[in-house]
């Protein structure tokens, strides 16, 4: 009897001195990690009937270089007029979008004076994270800047948006996520940045567990792996039954959502999308071109893609590309010589 009371006081010291450790571990990674958060301000200016009226928006980001490169969520800055980036230490510098993907909902800013001794995070490789693995945020939520919230991931995923060739990849996490938190990076226990919040399933309006991330790895390929063809638009992969929906003349397609101008895709003459509709939870803009094929290859199935843009970054300056398109109910082949 003895015996067992004293292995069941060694299994609780042993688990107080875990869990000590374990929160002890987690302070000091967080003064660590803390310095490369960045809190957003974002003013957005609008005139009607010649009155101007501003709003504001918060968010969240992470330093990456010393030159002043920050990492955050395409909605935080989509719509902004100003941005403004406080710093850790409370110093705030004035920023610019330097690119931007609405379908991954990842955004490139650049401040527009760099201070010395900035402390960029090490981005890591999201594809490397496992499901249940512990992670950190770090953001403003409800404008409570630096708040720490720790988690696990839950679940990993491809969202059938799709950015400069690839779908879209979230990470799915437990850690508190709120409005303030958008833009903010999901550290893992080495400290590096494996994910971008971006938004969170509730009914309520706050946290219900349902939190995602963008990972990392998709924010690098969209952001960072420049390719004159696939930055030219972003796009929806329409599944069989949302094709079925638009009458495409094939069980799937990708919809075009924007096109950037000035572009491979605008000088090809891709349409994009005029109005907004929400489906099946998600917003999309319809009217847009539905592409059917590329160089030949049918867009029917995720991994097709892979495929077509292997091909793609194949082709040399001038070579024919030709696109295949659905537009107002008739196919039509657009034709360019590639850039």
């Amino acid at each position: 009897m003895m015996s067992k009371i004293r292995n069941i006081i060694s299994y609780l010291f042993l688990l107080f001195i875990t869990t000590n450790l374990n929160a002890q571990d987690l302070s000091v990674l967080f003064e660590q990690l803390d310095l490369s958060v960045v809190t957003i301000e974002v003013v957005e200016y609008k005139v009607k009937d010649r009155q101007v009226t501003s709003s504001g928006g918060l968010g969240s980001g992470v330093i990456i270089d010393k030159e002043g490169l920050i990492l955050t969520a395409a909605h935080v800055v989509e719509s902004a007029n100003e941005i403004s980036v406080k710093l850790q230490n409370g110093t705030s510098f004035p920023a610019d979008v330097v690119s931007s993907s609405t379908a991954a909902d990842v955004a490139l800013l650049k401040l527009r004076k760099v201070p010395q001794n900035l402390k960029p995070a090490t981005l890591g490789n999201s594809n490397n994270s496992k499901i249940g693995e512990q992670i950190l945020i770090i953001g403003a939520p409800r404008g409570l800047e630096h708040s720490l919230s720790v988690g696990h991931i839950s679940r990993k995923m491809n969202k059938n948006m799709i950015s400069n060739g690839e779908m879209a990849g979230f990470i799915q996490t437990d850690a508190s996520i709120n409005q303030g938190n958008s833009g903010g990076p999901m550290f893992n226990l080495k400290g590096e940045v494996i994910g971008v919040v971006s938004f969170i399933l509730t009914n309520s309006g706050g946290f219900e567990g349902l939190g995602f991330a963008v990972d990392i790895d998709t924010a690098k390929k969209v952001l960072f792996d420049v390719n004159s063809f696939w930055t030219g638009f972003d796009g929806v992969f329409l599944s069989e039954g949302l094709a079925g929906v638009f009458n495409t003349p094939q069980k799937s397609g990708v919809l075009i959502q924007r096109v950037t101008s000035n572009s491979f895709a605008d000088k090809i003459g891709l349409r994009p999308g005029v109005i907004q509709a929400e489906i099946l939870g998600q917003k999309i803009w319809l009217g847009g071109d539905i592409i059917l094929s590329i160089q030949g290859l049918s867009c029917n199935a995720p991994h097709d893609l892979g495929n077509i843009k292997k091909q793609i970054e194949n082709l040399k300056a001038g070579d024919q590309v030709l696109i295949e398109v659905l537009r107002k109910g008739k196919v039509l082949t657009l034709e360019a010589k590639f850039l």
